[in-house]
């Protein structure tokens, strides 16, 4: 991040506006809403500044700005368009350790103005870091819509009652279970309506209801897709939002756990080629442990849990324990990868059926069905093929497929590192073999693969 996002109580704070014109009339008015004392320098002062004076309460010198002017100040904004005036009071700024804003000339910034969605008590801000200030301002109207005026009234609501709710229910976890459930439940819907009255009986029955009540935990087992973030279904997101757990593989990416609640607790259990931090029955176990001490868990897989991603273990070992679980299926890489390189898996000119299978080695060996594999008119994908390569392409030819039978091999698909590698049974491991490839990897054999260069519309970074 440019800048750290934090909120500053300016309440009854002493701030420095520098200039008088009409972007100094909108600072100073931003600034009197947070309650700021306010005082203004100025070598000419606008009518709308002028304005201002009696209903802001400002503090107005007709004068040319000198350094020492911004001693004692909690924060300055420099809004004038004099170059010299702007970089003098940046460094006067500085000099002191004070926060300093120079309007639209973002390196001489320490803070900068958010474009600000004011739900109050409810503050949501946008910024670009000065990067692109008009498009921050599309996104703060678009939050707009999407965040009703209630909301400030909600919050008050919760405000006035959050003693009461700590002294009924004990534990902070499940006061946050709380809360969740009357912000998504009848409560808000009769706060949004307008029935204030009727919302805040409902939420004194619900505090006397909760009291003593032991939360039980829960695990949702999903799919967090192929790789890129956007492709998480809604329910993944809100389950993700809401979790106190996230138990995550290394297929899921850094991005999609960013989108977790930012204060879960993260575990890595990933399962890489000879390197396994937990074994998958020790996994079984710590979610069932995590769900009976009350815990909200996500365990969140690469892909569709149910698809090589050992899901109906997990869930078995929940179901025999009697912990409650949801299961949310994502984007398989199959689907995903294919898609995104243009590669559809059936097409009625290549490919009657798809098969899925794992190319995972053990003892140096793949020990696949290669007869069913080798015949025409399918598409085979592979997942965790790309170790075992050589020796799928040898097998598939040994068994009748031909040699210029088309392969691709996709690298990261789905994300802005997707590559996609061609080729034939023939030729494809000699050319990975002098790539540097980086998992996650995918192998789709079949005449579709022909139709890549044809089809392909997604660009990554790489190209081949």
């Amino acid at each position: 991040m440019d800048y750290f996002p934090v909120f500053v109580k300016l309440k009854d704070q002493d701030c420095l506006v520098i200039g008088a014109g009409e972007i100094a009339a909108r600072k100073i008015e931003l600034l009197a809403r947070a309650g700021a004392r306010i005082t203004v320098i100025a070598n000419e002062i606008s009518h709308h500044v002028a304005s201002l004076e009696g209903p802001c309460s400002l503090q107005i010198q007709q004068k040319p700005f000198a350094a020492a002017d911004v001693c004692g100040f909690r924060l300055v904004v420099s809004a004038t368009d004099n170059k010299e005036t702007n970089q003098l009071v940046a460094n006067a700024a500085e000099t002191q350790n004070i926060l300093v804003n120079v309007v639209d000339n973002p390196e001489l910034c320490s803070f900068i103005f958010p474009a600000i969605i004011d739900r109050s008590p409810i503050i949501a801000a946008v910024s670009s870091g000065g990067a692109a200030p008009v498009l921050a301002r599309l996104l703060r109207a678009k939050i707009e819509t999407i965040i009703p005026p209630a909301y400030g009234r909600l919050a008050k609501l919760a405000e006035s009652y959050r003693d009461d709710v700590k002294k009924h229910i004990k534990e902070p976890a499940q006061r946050r279970i709380f809360w969740e459930n009357i912000f998504q439940g009848s409560v808000a819907e009769l706060v949004f309506a307008g029935n204030q009255k009727e919302a805040e009986q409902q939420l004194q029955q619900a505090i006397i209801k909760q009291a003593g009540t032991v939360t039980q935990g829960e695990v949702y087992l999903i799919g967090a897709g192929p790789g890129a973030p956007d492709l998480l279904t809604f329910r993944a997101l809100r389950l993700m939002q809401q979790a106190d757990v996230i138990v995550y593989d290394h297929l899921v990416s850094p991005e999609i756990i960013d989108l977790a609640r930012r204060d879960s607790e993260k575990i890595y259990v990933g399962k890489q080629r000879d390197k396994h931090t937990l074994p998958q029955e020790s996994i079984n176990i710590l979610l069932a442990d995590l769900a009976k001490a009350g815990k909200r868990v996500v365990r969140l897989k690469g892909g569709d849990p149910f698809i090589f991603g050992r899901g109906g273990e997990e869930i078995e070992t929940l179901m025999e324990q009697g912990i409650s679980f949801q299961v949310v299926p994502g984007i398989t890489a199959a689907s995903g990868c294919a898609t995104y390189a243009g590669i559809p898996l059936t097409h009625r000119d290549h490919a009657q059926s798809c098969t899925f299978v794992t190319g995972h080695l053990k003892d140096n060996s793949i020990n696949l069905n290669w007869t069913q594999l080798a015949a025409p008119n399918q598409t085979i994908v592979i997942y965790m093929g790309l170790v075992g390569l050589e020796k799928i392409c040898a097998s598939l030819i040994a068994h009748g497929s031909p040699k210029d039978l088309p392969v691709a091999l996709i690298q990261q698909g789905t994300t802005v590192n997707q590559r996609v590698i061609t080729g034939t049974l023939e030729t494809l491991p000699a050319t990975i073999a002098s790539l540097d490839i980086k998992p996650p990897t995918l192998i789709i054999i079949g005449t579709v693969v022909t139709l890549h260069d044809k089809l392909k519309w997604f660009h990554g970074s790489h190209e081949d």
